[in-house]
């Protein structure tokens, strides 16, 4: 007799409804406060421009240290709620002291800890996510990962507006509280409405092989490096559009944020879309599809003779961006069988990593052109792809 396993599967995809809010709440708490952390420090802190590279140097570095530790300390027994809700009230003690110290030392070590391991909720949400969705339904797990990206993807359209108004009605301080605040909502969800997950059973062996599927560590790093590569132009494209604008298509900077705008409205349907199509196609070819997007966007907007252009070619870029920021994920868990903590942190960890990368190139692109930054992330892309083509799943061994 067949057993009806649809009150199941209703029932994983209601438990994702908290776990959702919980990336919204995540999303807004970093999404009011990195677009401003510049001015922050200038304004506020009055840090002189070397302090200030330190410290946007020194934050992502320790965020991507705590986070790998994390990753690996969440995958070795089952306390990735008790980890989740840790992390998320050194947000709140973070965010709540940065509302009203005011002196850079003091800041630099909050970040380096506090908020370094704040950061960390944000992987081990989807790490979370993955093993509900293992559990509950395997075959559209990549499908509710994508789903739960667009949550903090819509996070990041309502956050720095959220900022400006905050920052007008309180500045800093009421700007860093409502961060704070967000943190401890995040924490209650976490603590009321999720369970604590048992740690996901064992790979089994190949067959012949007499050791658990996997990747290598040999793919492992050239997929770090891919994501890095691929996610690198995403930060690199948005510093260096308003100047772009301004100066050689000789625009209105702020038609930036009207380019940005449309290419975050068109990203999250495509983030839905494309983890449909995860039950169709590999992901991989998915990831591929998107790489190759991006070469064709950042070359398109190396050549743009005006915003118009860029504007035109803002559903490129959104799908080169909803494949690497969302199937993606799902594709490096589907690496690590077992270790959704690992495998989210390595993907998580790219990006940090891209950014820093980026600011290097923008220092280039200043002496040499700013056609040339898309050049440059055109170039990464097809870097990324290439890392990508070459890291070819491991044929399964003859029983």
């Amino acid at each position: 007799m067949a057993v009806d396993t649809r009150p199941a599967v209703h029932a994983g995809y209601f438990r994702l409804l908290p776990l959702a809010l919980l990336f919204l709440t995540v999303g807004l708490s970093v999404a009011v406060v990195m677009p401003f952390l510049s001015l922050f420090l200038d304004t506020e802190v009055r840090a002189d421009p070397v302090r200030v590279t330190v410290l946007l140097v020194v934050a992502p570095l320790a965020g991507v240290v705590v986070a790998s530790l994390v990753g690996r300390l969440s995958d070795r027994a089952p306390i990735r709620r008790k980890l989740l809700i840790g992390a998320a009230l050194a947000g709140v003690v973070g965010a709540g002291l940065i509302a009203f110290v005011r002196d850079y030392w003091i800041l630099l070590a909050l970040t380096v800890t506090a908020m370094a391991l704040a950061n960390s909720v944000f992987p081990q949400s989807f790490a979370y996510a993955r093993q509900l969705l293992d559990r509950d339904d395997p075959g559209r797990a990549a499908l509710g990962i994508s789903a739960m990206r667009t949550v903090f993807s819509l996070a990041w359209v309502a956050g720095p507006p959220l900022a400006a108004v905050l920052l007008s009605a309180g500045g800093f301080r009421l700007l860093y509280l409502t961060a704070a605040a967000m943190y401890a909502l995040a924490a209650l969800v976490v603590a009321v409405r999720l369970t604590e997950l048992p740690l996901p059973p064992p790979p089994a062996p190949d067959q012949g092989g007499g050791h658990a599927p996997g990747a290598s560590r040999w793919r492992l790093a050239l997929t770090v490096v891919t994501f890095t590569m691929l996610q690198c132009p995403m930060t690199l494209g948005v510093q260096v559009l308003p100047l772009f604008i301004g100066r050689d298509l000789r625009g209105d900077p702020a038609d930036a944020g009207l380019v940005l705008g449309l290419c975050a409205a068109l990203e999250i349907p495509l983030m839905l879309g494309l983890g449909a199509l995860t039950a169709r196609f590999r992901l991989r070819a998915l990831i591929l599809f998107g790489a190759g997007c991006g070469v064709v966007y950042y070359l398109i907007a190396a050549g743009a003779s005006g915003v118009g252009v860029l504007l035109l070619a803002q559903p490129v870029n959104a799908l080169f961006i909803a494949a690497v920021s969302g199937v993606a994920i799902a594709y490096v868990q589907d690496l690590l069988p077992g270790q959704p903590g690992r495998a989210t942190t390595l993907f998580t960890n790219s990006f940090p990593i891209g950014a820093m990368l980026a600011g290097p190139l923008l220092g280039l692109a200043t002496q040499v052109g700013f056609r040339w930054a898309y050049v440059m992330s055109a170039a990464l892309c097809a870097g990324g792809l290439l890392a990508l083509a070459l890291t070819r799943p491991r044929p399964a061994r003859p029983a």
